[in-house]
């Protein structure tokens, strides 16, 4: 008798991004004659509602893959009795050290993948995708602005040269994050459900009045479109700036795309505010969830499965076709003694970024109800401060409309329902 293992993953419109996954599930089928994994996959954004409407039928998947800013949203997700939907993988996994003949490797995820999917001390998702944000630089235009090495704070990076990278609430999570700061009570919402939030924080008000100067001065390149992730990278590859701030997980495409353009291309991780403290940068990517109250028998092939995915050859393999984090201390290893980082100089940056983060809350990044919502505040209280506006004036306002989102998502949950907002960014 077959063993049907149901996985809805986050899909992202690339060609053949499923291709890699579907390729481990027959490899782990094969391994394990009784069982099939059954993929779906769905849009990322759309995910959670599909997830949500399964569930309130009774026929949720057995393991589903949240956006990293879904994570609070994954926790409060209700099946037909009101209970969470989801049970912690580390508590499923119950202390073995394998689990149908996979080693149980969840132990040896980097400290900064673990710490984002840990909630009240729990591991309460397995993460497999994995990316941060990295300072990519035109070698030769930062040596003719004098820099042998990639700047490292924001004084250096206001020296650099013209510079540009995407409006987006991500990217100023990761400035609070690394000034130390935090943007919800209760440890950033990692210790319990945040109950306040505060988008107008000294931290973020640095950044603010920082950006805003560097505009002025005329060193930052607003392309005029918030989230421009693809117009502040084309100013990259068009050499019209000397650094961008991107996802780790295209920077070797960009790499390889300014090298055939004829010039080089250096990574570094993000520059940092010189006064203030250091605490470090946060993961985004996507992470799996297992249902509850499987039987025995699906409840250990969506495990052994999660297992065998995260095995360092799988995730090797995942990030040399992908770009995405080695999420393993062991799949590090695996891709040093290859030479692989020897020879793509350009991933180095981003794993040792994540390294040196102190493991703090503030590093770790927020974990919020409605996160989407407030991010897009973040973003449009950046627009206001970028043209002109107070960044005092402009984050207060941002910070009310944010604690009005939370408050209505949170409201929901203590109605015992699944949050009516389902929005994934």
């Amino acid at each position: 008798m077959t063993t049907v293992v149901n996985v809805w993953l986050a899909e992202h419109p690339l060609p053949g991004y499923l291709d890699p996954i579907k390729k481990l599930a027959a490899g782990f089928e094969a391994a394990h004659p009784g069982y099939r994994i059954d993929i779906t996959g769905y849009g990322f954004r759309e995910l959670p509602a599909e997830v949500a409407r399964a569930a309130a039928r009774g026929t949720p998947p057995d393991l589903a893959e949240y956006y990293a800013t879904a994570t609070r949203l994954a926790l409060d997700t209700r099946g037909p009795s009101g209970a969470p939907l989801f049970v912690p993988v580390e508590r499923a996994v119950a202390g073995r050290g394998e689990i149908l003949g996979e080693r149980v490797v969840l132990g040896d995820l980097e400290p900064a993948v673990r710490g984002y999917y840990t909630y009240a001390g729990e591991l309460v998702a397995a993460p497999m995708t994995a990316t941060t944000a990295v300072l990519l630089g035109n070698t030769a235009m930062l040596e003719a602005a004098g820099f042998t090495t990639m700047p490292r704070t924001w004084g250096e990076l206001a020296e650099a040269g013209p510079v540009t990278w995407a409006n987006h609430g991500w990217l100023i999570q990761q400035a609070v994050a690394g000034q130390g700061g935090l943007l919800a009570d209760h440890d950033n919402g990692r210790s319990g459900r945040a109950e306040k939030v505060t988008l107008a924080s000294e931290e973020l008000l640095a950044y603010a009045t920082w950006w805003q100067r560097l505009h002025r001065r005329g060193r930052y390149l607003d392309t005029g479109t918030p989230e421009d992730w693809g117009g502040t990278l084309r100013a990259f590859t068009e050499q019209r700036v000397a650094c961008t701030v991107a996802s780790s997980v295209v920077a070797g495409m960009i790499a390889r795309s300014c090298a055939e353009a004829g010039f080089e291309v250096a990574a570094g991780p993000l520059p940092y505010n010189e006064g203030a403290a250091r605490a470090g940068h946060l993961v985004s990517g996507q992470a799996f969830w297992l249902t509850d109250g499987l039987p025995r028998e699906k409840a250990d092939g969506a495990l052994a499965f999660l297992q065998y995915l995260l095995d360092a050859r799988n995730v090797a393999e995942w990030h040399r076709g992908a770009g995405f984090l080695p999420v393993t201390g062991a799949s590090v290893e695996l891709l040093e003694r290859e030479g692989w980082f020897e020879r793509h100089p350009i991933h180095r940056a981003a794993t040792g970024q994540l390294r040196a983060a102190d493991g703090s809350p503030a590093a770790l990044g927020a974990i919020l109800g409605d996160f989407a919502g407030i991010q897009d505040l973040m973003t449009g209280a950046m627009t206001g401060v970028l043209a002109g506006g107070d960044p005092g004036t402009r984050l207060a306002e941002a910070t009310a409309a944010a604690q009005r989102l939370l408050d209505a998502y949170n409201d929901d949950c203590a109605a015992g329902r699944t949050p009516r907002r389902l929005a994934v960014k």
